[in-house]
């Protein structure tokens, strides 16, 4: 009995050392996004869930969550919270609509000039910065903690919302406002007649696919050989190329789908953006590091010398442009600036980090953890729809959802 015991602790010792290196939070929720989109493909009518114009829906839909949890992932990884996005968002989407076309058609703002689609974004996400100046000042700077500052945040720029908008719609917007939400690269297959494609397909979609699935083997191969260099614990071998050639694999279909669609979305291409610049920031930059650093020990940061206020501060400056970039894209999509957008938007960023694998208590998190988690919850309620199940069932399955994600990271740490 006590051989078979020695060889049983041997056997799971073994497995150990294997596993040494590899983040089974994250990716067990890229594990659980694969067969996500494997189930929905087996039970939606006619695989209607891997066809390419639900693909190119679903990045479409959910593009404006994703920007919204890009910015969340970075606040809760430094142990806050921010309950106002869905507002700011509804309230920079009516600023939005009344720099680019209100004052054009309704009356009360004819004394201000119409301005150009590409000033009416800038100036709407440079508002939705001043915005989060002023939850940052009183976060960062009279120490509200930020649950209270945003929830008073999310109240007050709903009603100024309303009051923007006053109650009514404004749309509809420039075409080329409306792309960044409905848009699409190169929809005309300009580069297709250019070079003379035979074949049917959006060229520039293919090559795009194809140069960022070479631009992602250059990056984990250079982040590999980097943590080796230093000495740090990699992911095995065999495990390193099976994750990544998975993920190339699913990169070059969704590539190949739209591409029998409309082709790329231009809500991807900003998406792209956002996430390679903010992995950067997170994981390169001081400013990404003093933000791990608060949210893992916020005394022991202070003592390092590191400027909390002022991270913090500049921290909802950053939330409060990414909000309002969220409510840019939104309004394009809707071609209308409307009161109650953003109704919830709060709840799904915040949902999306924490199943994407941040620590409830912070200083735990990643950027592309919080995209699957976001890609998760989109596949979920697309596939959901399409199956025609209720609205009752899928708020029950999505609250399940987030209580099973936290639960996990819960029961990990006490394993520690």
């Amino acid at each position: 009995m006590s051989a078979f015991i020695e060889r049983s602790k041997g056997f799971f010792d073994s497995i150990g050392d294997r596993l040494q290196g590899v983040n089974l939070r994250q990716n067990g929720i890229f594990l659980a996004l694969i067969a996500l989109v494997l189930f929905f493909a087996a039970t939606t009518p006619n695989a209607a869930s891997i066809t390419p114009t639900n693909f190119s829906n679903l990045v479409v839909q959910n593009g404006y969550i994703l920007v919204l949890a890009i910015g969340m992932v970075m606040v809760i990884i430094a142990g806050h919270i921010d309950l106002s996005v869905g507002s700011v968002a509804a309230f920079i989407g009516g600023v939005a609509g009344i720099l680019t076309v209100r004052p054009l058609e309704q009356d009360g703002w004819e004394w201000l000039p119409a301005l150009p689609w590409w000033a009416g974004i800038i100036g709407a996400i440079l508002i939705g910065a001043i915005v989060g100046v002023w939850q940052g000042f009183w976060v960062a700077y009279v120490g509200i903690p930020a649950f209270i500052v945003t929830l008073a945040g999310m109240l007050l720029f709903r009603g100024m919302a309303l009051l923007t908008l006053q109650n009514s719609n404004i749309g509809p917007f420039p075409d080329e406002f409306r792309a960044i939400g409905n848009g699409f690269l190169d929809k005309e297959k300009t580069f297709n007649t250019l070079v003379g494609f035979p074949i049917d397909y959006n060229l520039t979609a293919l090559v795009v696919t194809v140069l960022g699935v070479v631009a992602l083997w250059v990056a984990v191969l250079r982040q590999r050989s980097g943590k080796i260099k230093y000495g740090q614990i990699v992911e095995p071998r065999t495990w390193f190329y099976i994750k990544n050639v998975i993920l190339s694999a699913m990169v070059l279909y969704v590539g190949f789908q739209l591409s029998q669609a409309n082709g790329i979305p231009i809500t991807l291409i900003v998406l792209a953006v956002l996430i390679l610049a903010y992995t950067v920031i997170m994981n390169r930059t001081p400013f990404g590091r003093y933000i791990y650093a608060i949210g893992g020990n916020l005394h022991a940061a202070v003592l390092s010398g590191i400027n909390v206020r002022k991270v913090n501060f500049w921290l909802f400056v950053n939330m409060g442009a990414l909000a309002a970039l969220s409510g840019v894209l939104i309004a394009a999509r809707m071609n209308s600036a409307v009161p109650k957008a953003g109704d919830g938007f709060e709840l799904d960023a915040i949902s999306s980090v924490f199943i994407g694998g941040a620590a409830v208590q912070g200083g735990v998190g990643t950027v592309t953890g919080s995209m699957i988690g976001g890609l998760i919850q989109g596949v979920l309620a697309n596939g959901m729809n399409l199956n025609s199940v209720g609205i009752d069932i899928q708020m029950t399955i999505k609250g399940l959802v987030l209580l099973l994600a936290v639960a996990f990271d819960v029961w990990s740490k006490r394993r520690k």
